[in-house]
């Protein structure tokens, strides 16, 4: 069925039927906890779902990297949560939404709430909870790291509609994410069929056009290995440069915009800090094409697909030292991150140390079979690009009407 939507200016009488709300009030709010990492029966065999900040890149959560045990639930103040809780990042970063598909447990990052349906519409809460972020944020406190505490959450006020109403708007605006996922799956499928190339090629040895190729022993842990390949450092076929040390003195609204990890995984957003970029060395820069690598926290390697922006210091730009290396880099790096993942340090916040990666070995092909992958590579990081180029309009576009709709501020008729 097709559903035409208008958007008008909120009438006084309209106006009249919202009303205000605590969000204690409309939602049962639970904090997450940690299992203590000591006890291996907390964890090891755990198919309980624990979901942290990566966790919660997407609208709906499905699954989440880390798993713990019966055990471990009953052992800590992790509580299980049912299907359709909207789940906040409260800690550290805060404002990351996701909502739950399948029952999961959290981190006590993230204040977590059970919707009363009779109140509140759990996708509206969703959307409404995003356009509060910056707001949430200025209650927040900590001097390591700023933290919203469950208090202060529910107290919180809002104005929300009647729950119909509630529904309207939730789906005026999920139109827009239904888009966005569609494309983030196309996108996948992408990078699934270029990591499948990958693994054939240079891990399992399956060569195109079914060459045949003399092994040879390389005298490291690779063991045999193509003739005309060599075992070399990672940091001999590319550069990582850190990023720059910002200060919050340094960031504004205006300028260019400070790409940080929640930009290298969902592009520019609204919350995203800037900065002139005037007394800022030229190395820094980045633009369209980049491949970006997130050292601290969370451990990903991006494209970049937003226009000009400034690094911050918590990512690596990743320059190929031939044009030739670069989408073979580009795969090389997605499929060490869980490699990586096992050399991070750190007791609060786990980062990977630059050595670490530069100084690891890396199996190098022979010229021509990089030059044949990267003929076949950028055909589909150039498709992967246009998707996500399409994504980031999507975004603007919804986050224009976000806050508009869940404030009263426009209506949405639906016929």
């Amino acid at each position: 069925m097709k559903i035409n939507m208008e958007i008008n200016d909120m009438t006084t009488q309209t106006l009249k039927n919202w009303h205000k709300v605590k969000l204690g009030d409309v939602a049962e709010i639970e904090s997450g906890g940690t299992p203590s990492s000591t006890k291996s029966e907390y964890w090891n065999g755990g198919d309980i779902r624990w979901a942290t900040l990566p966790d919660l890149e997407n609208k709906y959560l499905f699954d989440t990297q880390r798993k713990i045990t019966p055990l471990g639930l009953k052992n800590s103040s992790a509580k299980l949560l049912p299907i359709n809780s909207v789940i906040f990042s409260s800690r550290a970063t805060i404002g990351e939404v996701a909502i739950t598909k399948v029952e999961t447990s959290t981190n006590q990052g993230s204040k977590n709430f059970i919707c009363d349906p009779k109140k509140v519409d759990y996708e509206f809460l969703y959307y409404l909870l995003k356009s509060k972020v910056e707001e949430i944020n200025n209650l927040a406190s900590g001097a390591t790291y700023k933290e919203i505490n469950k208090t202060v959450f529910s107290s919180v006020e809002v104005e929300i509609p009647n729950i119909p109403v509630q529904k309207q708007i939730a789906q005026t605006l999920a139109v827009y994410d239904d888009l966005i996922y569609n494309n983030n799956r196309r996108v996948q499928i992408l990078e699934q069929l270029a990591q499948a190339i990958y693994i054939e090629w240079f891990v399992n040895f399956h060569f195109p056009d079914h060459e045949k190729v003399k092994m040879t022993d390389s005298g490291t842990d690779f063991g045999k290995i193509p003739q005309e390949w060599e075992v070399t450092k990672v940091g001999d076929i590319a550069e990582f440069m850190n990023g720059y040390a910002f200060k919050p003195r340094h960031l504004g609204i205006s300028g260019l915009p400070v790409i940080k990890i929640p930009e290298l995984r969902s592009g520019i957003l609204s919350k995203t800090p800037r900065n002139s970029g005037e007394s800022i060395p030229k190395k820094y820069f980045i633009k369209n094409g980049d491949i970006l690598f997130s050292w601290s926290a969370t451990l990903l390697v991006n494209i970049w697909n937003s226009g000009e922006g400034l690094l911050n210091q918590h990512l690596f730009k990743v320059t190929p030292k031939a044009d030739y290396l670069y989408s073979f880099i580009f795969y090389f790096l997605a499929n060490q991150i869980e490699k990586y993942r096992s050399h991070a340090v750190g007791a609060t916040m786990q980062h990977l140390r630059r050595d670490v990666v530069i100084n690891a070995n890396v199996l190098l092909p022979n010229k021509d079979l990089l030059i044949k992958f990267e003929n076949i590579a950028s055909d589909i990081l150039k498709e992967r690009s246009i998707l996500i180029i399409e994504n980031q309009n999507l975004r603007q576009t919804r986050d224009l009407l976000l806050p508009k709709l869940v404030t009263g501020e426009i209506e949405v008729s639906s016929i």
